[in-house]
């Protein structure tokens, strides 16, 4: 969905903009009465594009979602001084109920269930092609489901609003974090029928059936409910993903939508990224911020941990592709130049007992341009469920309730990409011998592979939560507070269905 259908949504309550009332009163030239919209598939398809268009923007995919991931995970570290106040409180565990990056990631998850659900509610009545709406409501279904599994993962219990709010008598209280995540489980089993297994041309990039199957064994790994998992993770497998024999292709624009892309948010160059959430107007750009924010010629705000850096084995090729290095020739490939420590600005690393300047390379234009001192054109596609994740995933469902071959097997896979070619498990660092050995090698290998793919942080969470680890990897992590995040000041501020009495602990 590279070309964006603009929709415009009237904004009704605080759960979608966590605005005051004076906003509502006001009188809009441009917002289109919900009234009067949703009458036949083509209005549907349009505000389901306005729908995409919040998942892409600033507040979600297009900044903050990868910076609350990131800084929540053990893959980062600071890149410097120019990293801003409250990314730096997420990352050192100082952060509070203001933390205008969390709030933000709130606010736009909230932002899309509102756009969605005006969407579900109103579809019954539309006219038209019976099949396309349907699908239509899947995918918005999915879009629901998937940012209440964020939602709950993140906060545990949230407000649960599975009906379009019309204003703000319809706030509601937090629903346990089980009970949201039964809805999630629920709307995932019953939305699968609607969904198409593949797209082409114009609707690449919407949300697929396997996208669906991979979202619900995420949800399932995550409560630690492995044979659930399993069965949904075998689904996807026979769907035809497989890996691409070149790791790095799964990060750049040239090779988007291929073999291994369950679900991407779609990206183009073709315009400057205009900072915007909600994604209303006809100026707004689809391209997003990722490679300015983390690049070695850009801000570099932040870089990746030392902890990640030496979990790499010796002669793991992934290393060059998720990192640059001084040294290291970067933009045009037919006359490439030669990264020098004077164009990185910031910390530096230890690598292997060296001090260092090391930075993000996934996600970075820089393996085809030099960026310059600002860049904000960047059209790599963000591939949010890739299959590599799924293999890995099966691998874990294996080792808890099949064959620890099985898992292994799994694993290997990976390894045994053409690009990658590392040797197979067990190996002396890892010798699989007994549960808690793969799980340490799988630990291992799903950090290694999928590093800067904010997948981490949730591994982390449900790792801890089942008793997974061996050992704390957040430093600050203190037991009945670091599990979730506080909810946000502005919404127990404006919603009178959660008093300050119910703020998460240690907040």
């Amino acid at each position: 969905m590279k070309t964006k259908i603009i929709f415009f949504t009237i904004v009704s309550s605080l759960i979608a903009s966590s605005c005051g009332e004076n906003v509502l009163d006001r009188q809009s030239t441009t917002n289109v009465k919900t009234e009067n919209y949703y009458k036949t598939v083509d209005e549907l398809n349009s505000a389901l594009t306005g729908s995409y268009a919040i998942l892409q923007g600033t507040d979600l995919g297009g900044r903050e979602y990868f910076f609350l991931h990131d800084l929540r995970s053990d893959d980062v570290a600071s890149g410097g001084g120019q990293l801003e106040t409250a990314r730096n409180q997420i990352l050192i565990g100082s952060l509070g109920a203001t933390n205008s990056v969390m709030t933000s990631v709130w606010n736009g998850f909230y932002r899309l269930i509102h756009r969605v659900n005006a969407i579900i509610e109103n579809a019954p009545n539309a006219t038209g092609d019976a099949g396309v709406k349907a699908r239509i409501v899947g995918e918005a279904r999915f879009l629901r489901a998937w940012a209440y599994f964020q939602l709950a993962a993140f906060w545990g219990d949230v407000p649960l609003y599975d009906t379009y709010a019309k204003g703000f008598e319809d706030v509601k209280a937090r629903s346990p974090q089980s009970d949201v995540f039964k809805f999630v489980i629920t709307e995932l089993n019953s939305l699968q029928a609607d969904l198409p297994v593949s797209y082409s041309g114009n609707d690449l990039g919407r949300a697929s059936r396997g996208a669906a199957l991979t979202l619900l064994a995420k949800v399932y790994i995550f409560t630690g409910d492995y044979t659930n998992a399993k069965t949904q993770l075998e689904a996807v497998k026979g769907m035809g993903y497989a890996l691409v024999d070149n790791y790095f292709d799964n990060f750049k624009e040239e090779t988007e939508y291929n073999k291994e892309s369950i679900f991407e948010l779609s990206y183009t160059s073709s315009g400057n990224f205009n900072w915007d959430a909600d994604g209303n107007g006809t100026s707004v750009n689809e391209s997003w911020i990722r490679s300015q924010e983390y690049s070695a010629v850009g801000w570099r705000n932040l870089i990746p941990s030392d902890k990640l850096l030496n979990e790499y084995e010796a002669n793991d090729p992934r290393l060059k592709d998720n990192f640059f290095f001084i040294g290291d020739k970067y933009g045009d490939p037919a006359a490439p130049v030669t990264l020098t420590a004077d164009k990185v600005q910031g910390n530096s690393s230890i690598f292997h007992s060296v001090s260092q300047k090391i930075s993000w390379r996934k996600y970075s234009v820089m393996y085809k341009l030099d960026p310059g001192g600002y860049y904000d054109k960047i059209g790599i596609n963000y591939r949010m469920y890739r299959y590599a994740d799924v293999l890995l995933m099966l691998a874990e469902c294996e080792n808890e309730v099949g064959t620890s071959s099985a898992a292994m097997a799994y694993m290997n896979q990976i390894r045994n990409r053409p690009s990658v070619s590392m040797p197979n498990y067990p190996t002396a660092d890892f010798p699989c011998d007994s549960k808690d050995e793969i799980t340490r090698a799988i630990i291992h290998e799903r950090q290694v592979e999928l590093a800067g793919e904010e997948v981490r942080n949730f591994d982390i969470l449900r790792w801890r939560k089942n008793n997974k680890l061996k050992t704390e990897p957040i430093s600050y992590f203190e037991a009945n507070k670091f599990e979730l995040l506080p909810i946000p000041q502005d919404e127990i501020n404006t919603n009178k269905e959660i008093p300050q009495s119910e703020q998460n602990p240690g907040y």
